[in-house]
């Protein structure tokens, strides 16, 4: 009996290891999955286009893809059928003969047809992007790389030039050239969910045309490594209706900004204290030039600090001041230790009023 017993239990031993292992795969497939889909949307997925380049885009991928998986199938098939078929004795010419073949097609024509066709569909995608004439001339943002923020600015405001920081605010529904260009060394400018990415290389202004469809917000990322503060180096990029654009920029007119930064009496130690510790490399409008470090003249309106590494809420500015080699060790900005806890949340108080 017990000889029988240990028999039947072999099997179910086994059905119950083989469930085990099964549970197991789908697990790890399910994760697997999951995590591959998640990587098809956010802010900056490619997956997930909101213009008409970003779009075009998306259809070389599929179709590369598709193509790629065509092409890796039939190797792979041609691969097992060469270990599967049984040997063939062939003559020297014979041999000669079909290897001229391989060559011939699949070192030559299937290359030539795939490029052939890549480019068919890749040059009019560029193309789009190019800033070629239009019969209305698109607006220009200009966008320079720095380690590691984003300088942007808009030269065809009303009243003058308007500058901000690592924000770009940008009208829907219409065409926008990108002017870019690097300060120091070289960056890439690449809004995923709008189009391709350009260089920015120092010197030199590079040109890109984008467009998003209707109003909404976009993650950028600089995707050229420009040295350790690379990962930290976030753009928030936000499409808006061309009223709202408008009345964006008039906010930011140098006299507005003047005048926002100014005319508070309660705040004169603090923009004292700025004008002694932080006027040589930040530029305030109607305080100070400095063009080291990002403007702060809207600085209170944005949506995080350090291009992206803290967001914007009460007592943030103060929380960087104190701690933005901790934050962001690759920012350039020197320690505080010289400048009293009461001097720095006064000036962070002050820098969080600046908005227009």
């Amino acid at each position: 009996m017990r000889e029988r017993d240990k028999q039947d239990a072999a099997p179910l031993s086994i059905q119950r290891l083989t469930r085990q292992r099964v549970n197991q795969l789908a697990a790890v497939l399910t994760v697997f999955t999951t995590l591959f889909v998640a990587g098809c949307a956010g802010d900056r997925s490619i997956l997930d286009p909101a213009g008409p380049a970003a779009r075009d885009v998306v259809l070389i991928w599929w179709i590369m893809l598709a193509f790629g998986t065509v092409v890796l199938i039939a190797v792979t098939a041609l691969w097992l059928y060469a270990f599967k078929r049984k040997h063939v004795t062939r003559t020297p010419a014979e041999e000669r003969r079909i290897a001229r073949r391989w060559i011939l097609g699949g070192g030559i024509l299937l290359p030539v047809a795939s490029i052939t066709a890549l480019l068919a569909f890749g040059v009019p995608v560029g193309q789009r992007m190019l800033p070629l004439p239009l019969s209305e001339p698109p607006e220009v943002i200009e966008v320079i790389g720095h380690q590691w923020w984003w300088e942007v600015r808009y030269p065809g405001a009303e009243e003058g030039e308007v500058v901000t920081s690592n924000q770009l605010i940008m009208p829907a529904g219409e065409p926008v050239d990108f002017h870019v260009s690097g300060a120091d060394v070289i960056h890439a400018f690449w809004v995923p969910r709008l189009g391709g990415k350009i260089d920015m290389i120092p010197g030199r202004v590079n040109r890109i045309r984008l467009e998003a469809d209707e109003p909404a917000v976009f993650g950028a990322q600089c995707a050229e490594f420009c040295g350790v503060g690379h990962a930290h180096m976030h753009l928030y990029v936000e499409a808006v209706e061309r009223e709202e654009y408008d009345a964006w920029l008039a906010e930011r007119q140098t006299d507005q900004l003047t005048a926002l930064a100014v005319n508070d009496p309660q705040h004169e130690p603090a923009r004292e204290a700025f004008m002694t510790h932080c006027a040589s490399c930040h530029r305030v409008a109607g305080l100070s030039t400095g063009e080291v470090g990002p403007d702060l003249s809207d600085l209170g309106s944005r949506t995080s600090l350090g291009a992206g590494v803290l967001a914007m809420e009460q007592g943030a500015i103060n929380h960087w001041l104190n701690n933005h080699l901790t934050l962001k060790p690759s920012n350039k900005m020197p320690s505080h230790d010289d400048i009293e806890s009461a001097t720095l949340e006064s000036l962070g108080a002050w820098l969080e009023t600046l908005t227009p």
